[in-house]
Protein backbone atom coordinates (compact mmCIF):
# COMPACT_ATOMS: atom_id res chain seq x y z
CA UNK A 1 0.00 0.00 0.00
CA UNK A 2 1.60 3.24 -1.15
CA UNK A 3 0.30 5.36 1.73
CA UNK A 4 2.54 3.56 4.23
CA UNK A 5 5.62 3.51 2.00
CA UNK A 6 7.22 6.67 3.39
CA UNK A 7 6.62 5.58 6.99
CA UNK A 8 8.00 2.10 6.49
CA UNK A 9 11.05 3.28 4.56
CA UNK A 10 11.75 5.90 7.21
CA UNK A 11 11.23 3.68 10.23
CA UNK A 12 13.12 0.71 8.83
CA UNK A 13 16.05 2.86 7.73
CA UNK A 14 16.32 4.41 11.15
CA UNK A 15 15.86 1.25 13.17
CA UNK A 16 18.74 -0.48 11.38
CA UNK A 17 21.25 2.34 11.87
CA UNK A 18 21.75 1.98 15.63
CA UNK A 19 24.01 -1.07 15.50
CA UNK A 20 25.89 -0.31 12.31
CA UNK A 21 28.54 1.84 13.91
CA UNK A 22 32.06 0.49 13.66
CA UNK A 23 32.75 1.60 17.23
CA UNK A 24 32.96 -1.36 19.61
CA UNK A 25 33.78 -0.54 23.23
CA UNK A 26 36.49 -2.78 24.70
CA UNK A 27 35.10 -3.22 28.19
CA UNK A 28 32.18 -1.03 29.04
CA UNK A 29 32.18 0.35 32.56
CA UNK A 30 29.15 -0.32 34.68
CA UNK A 31 26.50 2.09 33.43
CA UNK A 32 25.40 4.79 35.79
CA UNK A 33 21.71 4.76 36.57
CA UNK A 34 19.65 6.66 34.03
CA UNK A 35 16.15 7.89 34.39
CA UNK A 36 13.46 6.01 32.52
CA UNK A 37 12.97 7.67 29.15
CA UNK A 38 9.49 7.85 27.76
CA UNK A 39 9.33 9.43 24.34
CA UNK A 40 6.25 11.34 23.35
CA UNK A 41 3.93 10.10 20.63
CA UNK A 42 5.08 11.51 17.27
CA UNK A 43 1.64 12.92 16.43
CA UNK A 44 1.66 14.79 19.76
CA UNK A 45 5.01 16.51 19.16
CA UNK A 46 4.32 17.50 15.55
CA UNK A 47 0.78 18.56 14.72
CA UNK A 48 -0.67 18.39 11.23
CA UNK A 49 -0.93 22.20 11.20
CA UNK A 50 2.88 22.50 11.45
CA UNK A 51 3.32 20.09 8.53
CA UNK A 52 0.67 21.97 6.54
CA UNK A 53 2.49 25.27 7.10
CA UNK A 54 5.81 23.76 5.95
CA UNK A 55 4.35 22.31 2.73
CA UNK A 56 1.83 25.13 2.19
CA UNK A 57 -1.26 22.89 2.36
CA UNK A 58 -4.35 23.17 4.46
CA UNK A 59 -6.16 20.50 6.42
CA UNK A 60 -3.14 18.28 7.07
CA UNK A 61 -3.87 15.67 9.73
CA UNK A 62 -1.65 13.18 11.53
CA UNK A 63 -2.50 9.61 12.51
CA UNK A 64 -0.36 7.05 14.35
CA UNK A 65 1.49 4.72 12.00
CA UNK A 66 2.94 1.28 12.66
CA UNK A 67 5.58 0.74 15.36
CA UNK A 68 8.85 -0.85 14.22
CA UNK A 69 11.08 -2.66 16.72
CA UNK A 70 14.49 -4.26 16.19
CA UNK A 71 15.77 -6.44 19.01
CA UNK A 72 19.32 -6.57 17.61
CA UNK A 73 20.04 -2.91 18.39
CA UNK A 74 17.25 -2.01 20.81
CA UNK A 75 15.60 0.22 18.21
CA UNK A 76 11.97 1.04 18.93
CA UNK A 77 10.27 3.38 16.46
CA UNK A 78 6.92 5.10 16.75
CA UNK A 79 5.51 6.85 13.71
CA UNK A 80 2.92 9.41 12.65
CA UNK A 81 1.57 9.59 9.10
CA UNK A 82 0.43 12.96 7.75
CA UNK A 83 -2.28 13.26 5.10
CA UNK A 84 -4.10 15.99 3.21
CA UNK A 85 -7.12 15.48 0.98
CA UNK A 86 -6.79 11.70 1.33
CA UNK A 87 -3.13 11.58 0.20
CA UNK A 88 -0.07 10.95 2.33
CA UNK A 89 2.19 14.00 2.52
CA UNK A 90 4.81 12.78 4.99
CA UNK A 91 5.71 10.79 8.07
CA UNK A 92 7.54 11.35 11.33
CA UNK A 93 9.45 8.54 13.04
CA UNK A 94 10.89 8.76 16.56
CA UNK A 95 13.29 5.90 17.31
CA UNK A 96 14.91 5.15 20.66
CA UNK A 97 17.83 2.74 21.18
CA UNK A 98 17.50 1.32 24.69
CA UNK A 99 20.68 -0.35 25.91
CA UNK A 100 22.66 0.82 22.88
CA UNK A 101 25.27 3.43 23.76
CA UNK A 102 25.88 4.56 20.17
CA UNK A 103 26.68 8.27 20.04
CA UNK A 104 24.71 10.73 17.86
CA UNK A 105 27.71 11.51 15.66
CA UNK A 106 28.19 7.77 15.00
CA UNK A 107 24.49 7.40 14.11
CA UNK A 108 24.66 10.31 11.66
CA UNK A 109 27.96 9.02 10.18
CA UNK A 110 26.41 5.57 9.68
CA UNK A 111 23.43 7.02 7.81
CA UNK A 112 25.69 9.31 5.77
CA UNK A 113 27.78 6.32 4.72
CA UNK A 114 24.66 4.51 3.46
CA UNK A 115 23.08 7.54 1.75
CA UNK A 116 25.28 8.92 -1.03
CA UNK A 117 24.64 12.61 -1.67
CA UNK A 118 23.40 13.21 1.86
CA UNK A 119 24.36 16.49 3.49
CA UNK A 120 24.72 17.77 7.03
CA UNK A 121 22.08 20.15 8.37
CA UNK A 122 23.52 22.40 11.08
CA UNK A 123 21.67 23.63 14.15
CA UNK A 124 19.52 20.60 14.98
CA UNK A 125 20.15 18.46 18.06
CA UNK A 126 23.59 16.79 18.18
CA UNK A 127 23.68 16.14 14.43
CA UNK A 128 21.33 16.10 11.46
CA UNK A 129 21.37 14.92 7.86
CA UNK A 130 19.21 15.44 4.75
CA UNK A 131 19.02 13.02 1.82
CA UNK A 132 16.79 12.07 -1.11
CA UNK A 133 16.20 8.42 -2.05
CA UNK A 134 15.48 7.30 -5.60
CA UNK A 135 14.16 10.79 -6.46
CA UNK A 136 10.97 9.81 -4.57
CA UNK A 137 11.46 10.47 -0.87
CA UNK A 138 13.31 13.22 1.00
CA UNK A 139 14.32 12.62 4.61
CA UNK A 140 15.78 14.78 7.35
CA UNK A 141 17.06 12.85 10.36
CA UNK A 142 18.46 14.21 13.63
CA UNK A 143 20.11 12.47 16.58
CA UNK A 144 20.60 13.22 20.25
CA UNK A 145 20.81 11.49 23.62
CA UNK A 146 17.89 11.83 26.06
CA UNK A 147 18.37 10.53 29.60
CA UNK A 148 21.26 8.34 28.44
CA UNK A 149 19.25 6.83 25.56
CA UNK A 150 20.19 7.63 21.94
CA UNK A 151 17.26 8.74 19.78
CA UNK A 152 16.71 9.54 16.13
CA UNK A 153 13.91 11.71 14.81
CA UNK A 154 13.16 11.57 11.11
CA UNK A 155 10.70 13.31 8.83
CA UNK A 156 10.16 11.85 5.36
CA UNK A 157 8.13 13.42 2.59
CA UNK A 158 8.09 13.81 -1.19
CA UNK A 159 11.46 14.34 -2.87
CA UNK A 160 10.56 17.95 -3.65
CA UNK A 161 10.67 18.82 0.08
CA UNK A 162 13.76 20.85 0.87
CA UNK A 163 15.88 20.82 4.03
CA UNK A 164 14.51 24.30 4.72
CA UNK A 165 10.94 22.95 4.78
CA UNK A 166 11.86 19.94 6.92
CA UNK A 167 14.18 21.61 9.43
CA UNK A 168 11.47 23.28 11.55
CA UNK A 169 9.49 20.01 11.63
CA UNK A 170 12.39 17.86 12.82
CA UNK A 171 13.67 20.56 15.16
CA UNK A 172 10.24 20.89 16.81
CA UNK A 173 9.92 17.12 17.21
CA UNK A 174 13.42 16.46 18.55
CA UNK A 175 13.36 19.49 20.86
CA UNK A 176 10.14 18.14 22.41
CA UNK A 177 12.08 15.03 23.50
CA UNK A 178 14.01 15.97 26.62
Amino acid sequence: MRSWRIVLISALALVTVGCSSAEKPAAAPKPSPTKAVTLKEPCAVLAGDAVGKAIERQSVTGAPGPDQNTAANGGKAKTCVYSAEGKQVGALAVTRYDGNKVKPDAMIASIKEKKPGSRDVPGIAEGALYYVEEAKTATLVAAKVVGGVPILVSYSGPAKMTPEQMTPLVKQAIDAES
